[in-house]
């Protein structure tokens, strides 16, 4: 069952374009990751599903609730939580009172949204800090405040704008865990980020957007797209990437020791990269296929848009 569907959504300012026909679905249950560059147009995109933004054209149907909205979004706002950029939480105000603020604009039960917020602050790491002012708190503290605040009225669909920027390792891990547990109680996450790594750990399938949409494909079929190579040579391997990017296919090569990770586009070009290799001198000791990093497959879809000249200015 679809919790998000979007048909040739696209929101312009003026004479300029944000983002254009963006269609794509999303389940419940479903971590879906939102990739784009800076101004892709990813925050224009959740502001628009989550009823902030109206759209210029094209429809949205976000837990039953059409958008463009035609009341003042209240029953939306009941079933989705958001996630931004910047926390946006009451420097003057503790962290109880920013939480019970919040919970009354949901029009949730205060008493149930607190007890809650309760389970969600012990389990960051909050727990005991709930009367000071969140103004003394720090940048990891804030967010995970936030993530709270996203969560206290048990939202269906929860958006998270780089949702483990400024935590420390095992804060973001238990975070991360957070997210996957809300997503087996068939709650459904969109993920924006930056942090590639995460996304493969969370993510079940992705929309890369630039400014207008150039994949919707889970990370297993985007990352067969292509071909990787994870090469052991004797000695220091970067010491041949310069002979591998000399190729006229022009490979991407990343090195750390003497392992080499060869990425192509063409599986039929895996022995010219050894050819290659051995008539640089290397001593080749094994070379494995291994699955393309996420991280390939995302930057040739955006140096693909680059070229077709498919942003907006």
């Amino acid at each position: 069952m679809a919790r998000i569907v979007v048909e040739g959504l696209g929101k312009r300012f003026g004479e300029r374009v944000a983002v254009e026909g963006l269609s794509f679905e999303v389940a419940e249950g479903e971590v879906f990751g939102l990739l784009g560059p800076n101004g892709a147009g990813k925050t224009t995109t959740v502001r628009m599903l989550t009823g902030l933004l109206a759209p210029s054209t094209g429809r949205a149907v976000v837990c039953g609730q059409a958008l463009p909205l035609v009341d003042e979004g209240s029953a939306l706002r009941s079933q989705v939580g958001l996630l931004t950029e910047q926390p946006g939480l009451y420097d003057r105000l503790s962290a109880k009172e920013n939480l019970l603020f919040f919970a009354r604009l949901y029009e949730v039960d205060e008493v149930k949204a607190w007890a809650l917020a309760q389970r969600y602050l012990t389990r960051f790491e909050l727990a005991g800090r709930e009367d000071e002012p969140v103004g003394g708190f720090s940048k990891g503290m804030r967010q995970k405040l936030a993530i709270v605040r996203a969560l206290l009225h048990s939202p269906q669909v929860v958006f998270l704008d780089e949702p483990t920027s400024g935590l420390d390792p095992l804060s973001a891990r238990t975070v991360r865990d957070a997210i996957a547990e809300l997503a087996a109680e068939g709650r459904t996450l969109v993920l924006c980020s930056h942090n590639l790594p995460e996304v493969e750990r969370l993510c079940t399938r992705v929309a890369v957007i630039k400014n207008r949409l150039r994949a919707v494909s889970s990370l297993k079929d985007l990352k067969k797209e292509g071909l990787a190579l994870d090469v052991l040579v004797e000695g220091e391997a970067l010491t041949f990437a310069p002979a591998l990017r000399a190729l006229p296919f022009g490979p991407s090569v990343q090195g750390e020791g003497p392992r080499l990770k060869v990425s192509f586009a063409d599986e039929a070009h895996a022995p010219d990269v050894i050819a290659a290799l051995v008539a640089a001198g290397a001593r080749v000791h094994s070379a494995t296929r291994v699955a393309r990093p996420l991280e390939e497959a995302y930057l040739e879809l955006v140096r693909e848009e680059a070229a077709d000249g498919g942003g907006r200015p």
